[in-house]
């Protein structure tokens, strides 16, 4: 790419497969351009990984390079979005590595029976920022979904992402030694009791 302006989205139009236009809020792009956004947070996690520990070993480490395993699924999930068509880039297999190490990270994290408010370390804080962006690129790609009948896998996947920044999130907080805050419930009022 000799330049990285190309003055042709300069009127909203952006082009997509076979060098469609289309408007740079059409269902397909909002739901690309949001699995975009999901993977720029996670390059941000990544780093923070990479600075929390020894590049070379430790969970940190681990747990970096996992980040960039999902990022490049990323990319293939929007490959999949779209394109969708042909051999799907995302598969059963991708979902159940995120299962893999959601089961593995749990495994060393206290259980809780409430809600757990996001926060603690700036690592668990960053994940739970990256959950709630991937949460809403996988409403986009729902969206999408109905318009297009997406590679289901890819779905499941970006659905499955959530719980593992979530057990990412509770797991970093194990890591350094940071206790969970546990949602405070309120106690819930009852409706009024009116007569019209």
């Amino acid at each position: 790419m000799a330049k990285i302006y190309t003055r042709t989205g300069d009127q909203g139009l952006t082009s997509i497969t076979h060098g469609r236009r289309v408007p740079k809020d059409d269902v397909r792009v909002e739901a690309y351009g949001a699995l975009d956004e999901a993977n720029a947070v996670l390059g941000w996690l990544r780093a923070r990984l990479e600075a929390a520990g020894d590049p070379a070993v430790g969970w940190f480490a681990e747990a970096a390079r996992a980040v960039e395993r999902v990022q490049n699924d990323l990319f293939n999930v929007g490959f999949d979005w779209v394109w969708n068509q042909g051999e799907p880039s995302i598969t059963a297999a991708h979902v159940e590595q995120l299962e893999r190490d959601i089961d593995a990270w749990y495994a060393a994290i206290p259980a809780v029976d409430d809600f757990v408010l996001p926060g603690g370390s700036e690592i668990a804080a960053l994940a739970h920022v990256a959950r709630t962006t991937v949460r809403r690129a996988e409403r986009r790609g729902v969206r999408l979904n109905r318009e297009a009948a997406l590679n289901p896998e890819s779905l499941r996947y970006v659905n499955r992402l959530s719980d593992w920044l979530f057990a990412l999130a509770r797991r970093a907080n194990v890591e350094v030694g940071r206790a969970e805050t546990i949602v405070t419930r309120h106690a819930r009022r009852k409706p009024p009791n009116r007569r019209f």
